[in-house]
């Protein structure tokens, strides 16, 4: 049996460009948006929407920006069934770089907070709405929050025209009861909202954690194929789209792009299961220091990553 209220969203182009700075040519996007239209999955989120006055193109690749006559290069007017979502950071988009929906192929503006900046997420997601967009606030970081500063975002959410709230997993620290415990106070503080799920892989749960998100009533949750993804990476959509047998899924397009474009980034781009991204999510800290030493010539010194990450934590 399935749940027919859940939804599927795609972040492959979007958190893998993390690793890449977000230069995928435009055949691997089209892959990819393609794959979700043929496979049926609700929602492609195919970059952020930033302002290019703080960051230089060339070195950041058009999925970091998400300009219109670039987006329609790869899904025209997007007349499928498969909505096309983009990611806000707070302090990252001016107000005015976002024009009407009824200019735009964007359905869905996601954007990603920190506790301490929820005021600004609420008002950025209205100004959003107001423009004719669905959107969604994401808390980043949500294992380095605590019970009060957590609780007054709940609250501030709740009275908010915000529907859909999510629980972020950004370090890959999280052990189910964690999730179990999180979805009950979302849950119970968010009547009436839709709860999402974004997992990191650090200690090899996203896919487990989401699951248990599923249980405990999310019905919008992420994935990546093959789990491409900042570090660890995230919870893979062949995985998930099979544990969910929901009959509308279909997921061969998904392994056919897997095979034909994301499968071949591993040669340049190594996100998954490796030690360093481990220790940060069993350490509960952003994987950047294990990024770092995964791009430099000591990266299989494990002993060395973990020593400095403990001497790090003693000063």
């Amino acid at each position: 049996m399935y749940r027919k209220e859940i939804k599927v969203l795609d972040c492959t182009v979007r958190d893998g460009g993390l690793m890449n700075k977000w230069q995928f040519s435009k055949d691997f996007v089209k892959t990819i948006y393609n794959s979700c239209v043929e496979a049926g999955v609700d929602y492609m989120e195919i970059g952020y929407i930033s302002s290019e006055d703080q960051f230089p193109r060339p070195e950041y690749g058009p999925w970091k920006f998400c300009a219109e006559d670039e987006l329609r290069e790869i899904v025209g007017e997007n007349n499928t069934n498969t909505k096309l979502s983009v990611m806000a950071d707070i302090g990252r988009i001016k107000f005015d770089d976002i024009r009407p929906k009824d200019e735009s192929v964007v359905d869905l503006f996601r954007v990603a907070c920190y506790d301490y900046q929820i005021d600004k997420a609420i008002e950025l997601a209205h100004h959003v709405m107001d423009k004719g967009y669905e959107a969604t606030i994401n808390l980043m970081a949500v294992s380095k929050v605590n019970n009060r500063a957590l609780d007054q975002v709940l609250e501030d959410v709740a009275q908010s025209r915000v529907g859909t709230f999510y629980l972020v997993d950004s370090f890959g620290s999280l052990y189910s009861e964690d999730i179990h415990q999180l979805m009950e106070k979302y849950t119970s503080m968010l009547p009436g909202k839709t709860i999402g799920f974004h997992g990191h892989n650090n200690t090899q749960l996203a896919f487990a954690n989401t699951i248990e998100c599923i249980r405990c009533g999310a019905n919008m949750l992420d994935a990546t194929m093959l789990g491409i993804g900042r570090g660890a990476g995230n919870c893979p959509m062949e995985l998930l789209l099979s544990f969910l047998k929901n009959p509308k899924y279909n997921i061969l397009p998904i392994l056919k792009a897997i095979q034909e474009q994301v499968k071949p980034l591993q040669e340049k781009i190594d996100w998954g299961y490796f030690i360093p991204y481990m220790i940060t999510g069993a350490q509960n800290d952003h994987p950047r220091s294990a990024m770092a030493w995964m791009n430099s010539d000591k990266k299989d010194d494990y002993v060395a990553y973990y020593e400095s990450v403990v001497k790090n934590k003693e000063v």
